[in-house]
């Protein structure tokens, strides 16, 4: 409809146009001494227009001719940019398909075009490091240093990733530092300042850092538990021998993170080898009366001084909740002996052997007879403890 418009419209103006012109008797003289043109105006005004487009036309090729060589320019240029675009795609894309010695041509081809030269250079460096080409690794990250204004947080993060994964632990420590320094610091950062931290062995770090990633939601509640339990165990085998510091230690430790059973018990072991029995006392006691541990039990008659006869009575109320558990009977036997209860010490023994033939308890049996002078009886629980022995 919209053409139909225009070719009527058009008729309509050839039409007027013609009209007009058959009805103009007009006409122009130019004089010009000692010569006189005569034109119609019709024809003058043809002639004016048509000189008009000529000449529009002439400036126009003109103008075009001139700008000729900047075109070539720009049409060159704008065909490199366009090589070293599809080089950098190409180089991403085989860099995720693992094809790394294409990747790293391609990267150096778009650096070397100038595109993206920050990002070219990173991809290269990702590339270099997988082929294990360490000397071009460190070569083109110092060329992406060059364009740190454009991809500052970038080169940081990618040059922490490639330490970390070559367990160059100090350097990407130096990366990471560089990047919270300049206010970079993010979830991904935080996941490798944690592998970093615990290539280290800076464990009190490994703590702060899972937290963070907890709070955050980075980090489930299950997957923080394990690593903040191996931070706390590492701690605590770094003050061994030392009471004072590890008791210390477990004050500072929060109460959702003593909950676990494995830690509870490494610390009571601690400090029973530092000699302080009271404290790992506590909290064998804590940690047992809020849930039950088998390992945490066996360990209560390992914990020296104090009222053994209010430990051997604390230990019978929970056997009578485990009846079974035969570390805690073999505990209850230890203590009895060790107070001198050989009556109670030996059917203590002799139950956990019932309930559980364990090593440790006939050899306890062997030194209870052998205590009392019964040396055929501590014999043969010391030949029983060798035939388990055999069998595991």
């Amino acid at each position: 409809m919209r053409i139909l418009l225009w070719l009527l419209a058009l008729f309509a103006l050839a039409v007027g146009v013609s009209l007009a012109l058959g009805y103009n008797e007009g006409y122009v003289l130019v004089a010009l001494p000692p010569w006189r043109l005569e034109l119609s105006l019709n024809l003058f005004v043809v002639l004016i227009v048509g000189g008009f487009l000529l000449g529009h036309l002439l400036l126009r090729l003109v103008s075009h001719t001139l700008r000729l060589p900047r075109a070539v320019r720009e049409f060159r240029e704008r065909k490199r940019r366009e090589k070293a675009g599809r080089a950098l795609r190409e180089a991403v894309q085989q860099l995720f398909e693992g094809r790394y010695g294409h990747a790293l041509k391609n990267a150096a081809l778009s650096h070397g075009a100038g595109e993206a030269p920050a990002l070219s250079a990173l991809v290269a460096a990702r590339a270099a490091h997988f082929l294990r080409d360490a000397r071009r690794e460190a070569e083109w990250l110092q060329r992406a240093a060059e364009h740190d204004a454009e991809a500052h947080a970038a080169r940081l993060m990618t040059e922490a990733e490639l330490h970390v994964d070559a367990r160059r632990f100090d350097a990407a420590l130096a990366a990471l530092e560089a990047l919270q320094a300049s206010g970079g610091r993010h979830i991904a950062a935080l996941r490798l300042a944690l592998r970093v931290h615990r290539g280290l062995g800076r464990w009190d770090e490994v703590l702060k850092v899972a937290r963070q990633l907890e709070k955050h939601r980075a980090l489930t509640q299950e997957g923080a538990a394990p690593l903040k339990q191996r931070a706390h165990l590492e701690n605590l085998r770094g003050r061994e021998g030392d009471a004072r510091a590890l008791a210390a230690y477990w004050d500072e430790v929060p109460a959702e993170e003593r909950r676990a059973a494995r830690l509870a018990a490494e610390a009571a072991r601690a400090l029973i080898g530092a000699g302080d029995g009271a404290t790992a006392q506590r909290i064998i006691e804590q940690r047992v009366e809020a849930e039950w541990d088998s390992e945490l039990a066996g360990l209560y008659a390992e914990c020296r001084g104090g009222d053994i006869l209010a430990r051997i009575a604390r230990a019978e109320k929970w056997l009578e909740r485990q009846p079974q558990d035969a570390r805690l009977l073999l505990a209850l036997g230890r203590l009895c002996r060790e107070q001198q209860l050989w009556g109670k010490a030996q059917s203590y023994f002799e139950a956990s052997l019932a309930v559980q033939p364990s090593q440790e308890a006939h050899v306890e049996l062997a030194t209870l007879f052998a205590q009392l002078g019964r040396s055929e009886e501590s014999n043969q629980a010391y030949r029983s403890a060798a035939a388990l022995c055999r069998q595991g």
